[in-house]
């Protein structure tokens, strides 16, 4: 594949012919309504399925390049489907599935990870201070630790996303973080968070503390999910972020009557008909089809993707070029999901089956 280099290509029009089906227990009924998509749509799913092989490439153990498209062997983009990271599987693994299972523990231990969302960080605050459970938590003790961190070079932080501070002089920013998840704990967040009745109300809840806006509320919300603190299907509530809705003004030339959060669910519950529609056979996750963190993400990681293969789309960030390039890890991930989502047994079953191929190869 080449870059491509030429002119904006004729909009297309997409009538979506059914609203949305919401699976909130009050739905917003929407009027059909006319959008025009751009040639970025049409990227979006090609995209999904190209970064989906590549996963199921690298997982099987296949030696690199994963890819002919120059773009993805280029430059880095997360997985089409966000638990599937390594980030993730950190998380899952790690840091809930290994640690204690109450709701306070599940709780601390989420979003401690997920405040500084680095491996590294994590395994470094076990080295000094222990097991990370609330009862033996200090903000002074974990201070001092990650002070010390800094203080001999290294990064506390992932690149993922950016941390806002908590805008106090002379206080620094993880300083600040500890004190929210104290907060947090003070507040008895966890136990009100287990009882929402619905993944949008402790959206709600976790949006209500400084420093957290809508992207880390959902982001926060979806992580705590993954365990057994909740209980929620991934298809209840969405919540574009900051990249997702520039990729969403790339991919829709005009959004008719609909919202952002309304075009991510129009892709999720559509996907199979516009994998189709262009001969793509998308291979899911292990039977588990694209949910609506999932399709928010892709619109994200799609507005990295054209700023190099659509250059002459705009999106809303105003971003001309990607600025991380792959580097190859080679250490491979034993891929593990949440048990209620029932992957684990295909998982292990494909797992078996390229490990004999590999054997007789």
């Amino acid at each position: 594949m080449t870059v491509k280099q030429t002119k904006t290509s004729p909009q297309l029009s997409l009538i979506l012919e059914q609203p949305p089906q919401h699976i909130a227990a009050r739905p917003l009924i929407l009027t059909r309504s006319r959008v025009v998509t751009t040639e970025v749509f049409d990227t979006y799913w090609r995209f999904a399925a190209e970064r989906q092989r590549i996963f199921f490439r690298k997982a099987a153990g296949i030696q690199p390049p994963w890819t002919s498209d120059p773009i993805l062997l280029r430059y880095r983009f997360t997985n089409a489907y966000r638990a599937a990271d390594r980030v993730s599987q950190f998380l899952l693994r790690r840091v809930q599935a290994e640690g204690p299972q109450d709701a306070r523990s599940l709780f601390f231990r989420t979003i401690l990870f997920k405040l500084f969302n680095r491996t590294e960080t994590w395994i470094f605050l076990e080295s000094k201070s222990g097991p990370l459970l609330p009862e033996n938590y200090t903000c002074s003790s974990y201070d001092g630790a990650l002070s010390e961190a800094m203080a001999a070079g290294r990064r506390i932080y992932s690149g993922a996303y950016i941390m806002p501070s908590g805008g106090i002089e002379g206080q620094r920013k993880h300083a600040a973080h500890l004190k929210l998840l104290e907060s947090m704990m003070k507040d008895d967040l966890p136990m009100r968070i287990a009882e929402a009745e619905s993944m949008q109300k402790a959206f709600h809840l976790m949006r209500g503390y400084p420093m957290i806006g809508d992207f880390l509320a959902y982001q926060y919300v979806t992580d705590l999910n993954y365990s057994d603190l909740l209980h929620f299907s991934e298809m209840e509530f969405v919540m574009p972020g900051p990249g997702a809705r520039s990729g969403i003004r790339k991919c829709f030339a005009d959004y008719g009557s609909y919202s952002e959060s309304d075009l991510i669910r129009w892709m999720a519950d559509h996907q199979e008909e516009e994998f189709a529609k262009r001969g793509i056979e998308f291979p899911s996750l292990w039977g588990r089809p694209l949910q609506l963190i999932d399709c928010q993400n892709l619109f994200c990681e799609v507005d990295k993707y054209a700023r190099v293969y659509h250059p002459e789309v705009a999106g809303l960030s105003g971003r001309a070029r990607i600025k991380q390039e792959y580097r190859l890890n080679a250490e491979p991930v034993d891929y593990w999901f949440p048990p209620k989502w029932g992957l684990n047994e295909n998982v292990a079953s494909w797992s078996a089956s390229q490990h004999r191929l590999t054997r007789s190869a």
